[in-house]
């Protein structure tokens, strides 16, 4: 919707055809792709961040809004369940809430991938794989690891073109665009 409003394109139409915030930088510009970063940490974040404070006694609650925030953003409805992104920034977001220092390890592994390989989905893998095990070792319930699990699970199956390309050598290192028409 920002890249359609303000940069005159409809992400979905152009570059990977994906609403996420790295389709968004590449086709409608960098500003844009931060903005949209933003709002869907924000998205994970504040669903997940209002059950925890709820319910503070039942992790499964923030657990499950973290996990419906998530699914939102793959299926929106505003599309008819189709055309979502791949939910790492509103997983992110999410798990901001439940288990920040798993972020923070998930965030640390995604900047030193993309710093190698300036593949922003193979740090995106890399930081989703990273998530249930640092949650798991930071002493996080059970619930939390294993959402993150789940949610892991889904970003490598939304990734699966991105893995085919990483594989065969051929998925594009990223470039903030926009791109020329």
């Amino acid at each position: 919707m920002l890249a359609r409003r303000w940069g005159g394109v409809d992400v979905r139409r152009r570059g990977s055809g994906n609403i996420g915030a790295t389709n968004v930088a590449r086709v409608a510009g960098a500003r844009l792709g931060a903005v949209t970063l933003a709002a869907d940490l924000l998205k994970g974040w504040l669903p997940a961040w209002t059950a925890s404070r709820l319910a503070p006694e039942e992790p499964a609650w923030a657990a499950a809004a973290a996990l419906l925030a998530f699914l939102g953003h793959l299926f929106p409805l505003f599309t008819r369940f189709r055309e979502g992104g791949k939910g790492v920034a509103t997983a992110a977001g999410a798990f901001l809430a439940l288990a920040p220092e798993a972020v923070a390890a998930g965030g640390a592994v995604f900047a030193l991938v993309f710093a190698a390989g300036r593949r922003v989905s193979a740090a995106s893998l890399a930081a989703a794989l990273t998530l249930p095990a640092a949650a798991w070792l930071t002493g996080r319930p059970p619930v939390v690891w294993l959402g993150a699990g789940v949610i892991a699970a889904l970003i490598f199956w939304r990734h699966a073109g991105n893995i085919r390309r990483l594989i065969a050598g051929t998925e594009p290192k990223f470039r903030a665009g926009p791109f020329p028409p």
